[in-house]
């Protein structure tokens, strides 16, 4: 271990500041593609303004995400499943129900299917990507800093630090999230809406145990989920909590003491886990749509949230970026292959094309579940709880949505298959 770790440092000395890629942004998607395009032979420069230290302290806050399978064959393939394993919550089965009346629709896999996924406090995701990054030469890690200025030009692409240093390569990937500057400075068009929502965000502790079922229970107001977490260092059975409230409503559920809030989320999911009490601190976001019909500029891509965020309705934010990670690296591949610059044109544009129709199938689907179930009115329930009746019935809808939870249907990029 002391020579390997003596070798990366070395490397890393003697390592020209022009890399392959510059990826700005270093979070869950960010050092994703940084490691795949490593597996690959390309070098990188990755930036970001957060301290690593302050986003993988100790304790649970409540954050959690789903990996589907495709997701977790890109994990497998980076080199990072084995340190996961261990904190996977398998999802095995979800539960969709309309304000807990009857017509409640379920989604269990064959045995011989495996799971639809896996459960991941952020924290534990974090942690594997920055230690597999730390140890690995191709990539130049620079956190937490700030860009002060970033160059797009016919030959490469550069970003200037706060401290002054300036760094190379031959393509600028921005990875920063919903409020890319890198995206608004580059002028790309961005399609935006808000819901008028807030997601609540919470960890939670529960008498029964969870049986490793995700819930998703519609209220007009929006989805209230509860998606199974690995049991405490006690044995207390764990969730995470994500409930949508209406804006208007959300300033009076933020001021709620501890004790009033778990009152109304024991209201919202009735006795499904039984009693229940918070395990994290609270915390909360607005939610919106926001899609970017150009993904590609001048030796610019752009991937995850900077390219498309959507409603957390389905948890497949984070899966559809690591979709873009094995698509990207795959189309890199293929143009070094060829003996191309990985800033031509034509090759981001297969980029740009191969993501399009997934992206927009995700995030349209997510957008017309999150109106569809925002209808109020008894009728419109009815109309609902009738249409998940037929789909319980049909074993061939079934399938189709469950290989889509897991992320496995369509052009996958290699990286993404097992």
């Amino acid at each position: 271990m002391l020579a390997r770790m003596v070798a990366v440092a070395l490397v890393r000395w003697f390592m020209s500041d022009k890399n392959d890629l510059l990826i700005i942004g270093g979070g869950l998607v960010g050092m994703t593609l940084a490691l795949a395009a490593a597996k690959k032979g390309f070098s990188s420069h990755v930036v970001d303004m957060a301290d690593p230290d302050s986003l993988t302290k100790d304790g649970f806050d409540g954050r959690a995400s789903a990996i589907s399978t495709a997701s977790w064959n890109l994990f497998r393939n980076i080199g990072i499943a084995d340190a996961l394993e261990p904190y996977a919550c398998p999802i095995a089965s979800i539960a969709v129900t309309d304000q807990m009346k009857p017509g409640r629709l379920d989604f269990t896999p064959e045995p011989h299917e495996g799971s639809l996924g896996r459960m991941f406090a952020n924290r534990q995701l974090r942690l594997a990507l920055f230690e597999a990054a730390r140890n690995e030469p191709l990539i130049n890690w620079h956190a937490p800093v700030q860009v002060v200025s970033r160059e797009r030009g016919e030959f490469g692409v550069a970003v200037t630090l706060a401290d002054g240093r300036r760094l190379e390569a031959a393509l600028m990937v921005g990875a920063e999230g919903r409020r890319s500057p890198t995206r608004d400075e580059a002028g790309l068009v961005m399609a935006h809406w808000d819901y008028s929502h807030r997601a609540m965000i919470a960890g939670i502790d529960h008498e029964k145990p969870h049986d490793n079922v995700a819930w998703e229970i519609f209220y007009p107001a929006g989805p209230f989920a509860l998606l199974p977490m690995l049991d405490g260092p006690d044995g207390q059975h764990r969730s995470a909590l994500v409930w949508t409230v209406d804006e208007k409503d959300a300033a009076g559920v933020i001021a709620l003491s501890d004790r009033a809030f778990t009152a109304e989320v024991q209201k919202r999911m009735g006795d499904i886990l039984g009693k229940v009490t918070l395990n994290s601190n609270r915390t909360s976001y607005p939610l919106s749509f926001q899609h970017t019909a150009r993904i590609i500029g001048e030796r610019l891509v752009l991937v995850g949230d900077s390219a498309h965020g959507m409603h957390p309705i389905a948890g497949q934010g984070l899966n559809l970026g690591l979709r873009d990670v094995g698509a990207l690296v795959e189309v890199l591949t293929e143009t070094r292959r060829l003996g191309l610059d990985l800033g031509d044109a034509q090759m981001l544009k297969r980029y740009e094309d191969w993501r399009a129709l997934d992206a927009l199938m995700v995030m349209g689907a997510t957008d017309g579940l999150t109106r569809l179930f925002g209808v109020p009115g008894r009728i419109a329930s009815a109309i609902r709880r009738l249409g998940m009746a037929g789909v319980q019935r049909s074993g061939l809808l079934k399938h189709f949505f469950m290989d889509e939870a897991r992320g496995v249907s369509g052009d996958l990029p290699e990286m993404l298959r097992a």
